[in-house]
């Protein structure tokens, strides 16, 4: 269980973190004042998203380049140490990664190896703003500074970029991205899962309504596509109030001619989820039927259903339930989804095992109350978004899971019906028999 848990929150925290290749400690000659201002050029890097989990995301570094003494250097927001200690804070939600300096040639060959868009936005700034961003990136790679707490979505390695270059254009950043974004941190996050469906499904389980509040196009800012966008659009104005645009010039290192952009809309599973939930649930009608019939294989299938959904849906919610109480994972606090799956659906593995074996003929009731249960704790949940604090967007998970309780809910209580009935039909019978041949001459 420890183990599990500690694979869902890496995948809540999905890491934006770059690889540690070709780190450098020494002191670039910004951070000794050897350079000088008319010599440096920032750049903001945007990587695109890669194929595994950590990377679905993206990435983005700033750089700085001395062009007079051909020295350059990219900070990676996005390090951390994978040992011992870290897995107890991240399983706690207190994870700190930490800023690193690293060579450009080396990084840049790395994202194109992994078939990553390369793309680079030289900004326009002053000389002034160019010595203080590389001074500040130069400080904070110094052990006493480099390290901060993680948030995936408030505080990571691309937010850090975009307060770094607000500071610099004296807050017009953030000024300008006051108006609203353009959908919900929830909604981003599906379509940045949409790789994987089972995986999105999961992570949108594992989270609360704390990301489907209305955010601005600053809190967008989280997912370097976006921040790279609003870069591109920024005008800013200098001290004789003249416009100019932040980006001075653009290019691409490399493109990938195979990778897909992010989809601009989160994906339209409703239907097809709601399909799933329905089939299951469907599908344990079906087959409590067919078992009163006396098939062996039906009651083997619906007992290895009972056991595997008692997993599926049992394992996420007894760690939701978990993070929800003692983790400092805000996420997960108060999570509706409790209401349709919870530690109570893992009574579901071993009592569908029973009824596969066939041997105990108080599993078919247990079954049916555990069932009933879930059903009528997921039909409250649904009730309760009457009230305004009940505002989770989770009705892909109520779509997938309430069907499924409903059904096999159903199943056995048709089951325990027909027994009831085939009971009383028995014990009824030879009583009329009796008074029949009372009858006869």
């Amino acid at each position: 269980m420890l183990r599990l848990s500690l694979i869902v929150l890496c995948l809540l925290g999905s890491l934006l973190a770059a690889p540690a290749r070709a780190q450098t400690n020494a002191v670039p000659p910004w951070g000794t004042g050897e350079s000088q201002a008319e010599d440096l050029v920032v750049s903001l890097v945007t990587f695109s998203p890669g194929d595994d989990v950590p990377s679905w995301w993206g990435h983005g570094s700033l750089v700085v380049e001395d062009r007079r003494l051909g020295v350059a250097r990219v900070y990676n927001y996005g390090m951390f140490s994978f040992d011992d200690a870290m897995l107890a804070r991240f399983a706690m939600g207190r994870l700190e990664f930490w800023v690193g300096q690293a060579r450009v040639d080396g990084t840049y060959r790395y994202y194109r190896a992994e078939d990553r868009d390369v793309r680079i936005q030289e900004l326009n700034l002053t000389m002034e703003q160019r010595l203080q961003v590389s001074k500040r990136l130069a400080d904070n790679v110094l052990p006493e500074n480099r390290e901060y707490l993680y948030h995936h979505y408030n505080d990571n390695c691309v937010t850090r970029l975009r307060d770094m270059i607000d500071v610099a254009t004296g807050g017009q950043l953030r000024e300008a991205d006051r108006a609203p974004g353009r959908m919900t941190l929830r909604e981003h996050t599906r379509r940045y899962t949409a790789p994987n469906p089972p995986m999105s499904v999961l992570l949108d389980f594992m989270m609360n309504d704390e990301i489907d509040r209305p955010i601005t196009r600053w809190e967008e800012a989280f997912l370097p596509d976006e921040l790279e966008a609003q870069v591109a659009s920024l005008q800013v104005k200098d001290a004789q109030g003249q416009s100019r645009p932040l980006v001075a010039r653009q290019w691409n290192y490399y493109l990938s001619p195979d990778r897909a952009r992010p989809p601009a809309e989160p994906p339209p599973w409703g239907p097809w989820i709601l399909a799933l939930g329905l089939a299951l649930g469907g599908g344990a009608l079906g087959l409590a039927a067919w078992a009163r019939q006396g098939s062996r294989l039906a009651r083997v299938v619906l007992g290895l259903e009972n056991a595997l959904l008692g997993l599926v849906l049992g394992i996420p919610g007894t760690a939701l339930f978990v993070m929800g109480w003692v983790t400092d994972h805000t996420v997960t606090y108060r999570n509706e989804n409790l209401f349709l799956a919870n530690p109570l659906t893992l009574m579901a593995v071993p009592w569908g095992i029973s009824l596969m074996r066939g041997k105990n003929p108080k599993t078919r009731a247990r079954l049916f109350k555990l069932w009933g249960v879930l059903a009528a704790l997921g039909v409250l949940g649904v009730v309760l978004k009457v009230l305004p604090p009940f505002d989770q967007d989770n009705w892909r998970l109520i779509a997938l899971i309430l069907p499924i309780s409903l059904g096999l809910a159903g199943a056995f209580g048709l089951d325990r019906l027909l027994a009831r009935f085939t009971g009383a039909a028995r014990v009824s019978a030879p009583r009329d028999e009796a008074v029949v041949s009372l009858k006869s001459p």
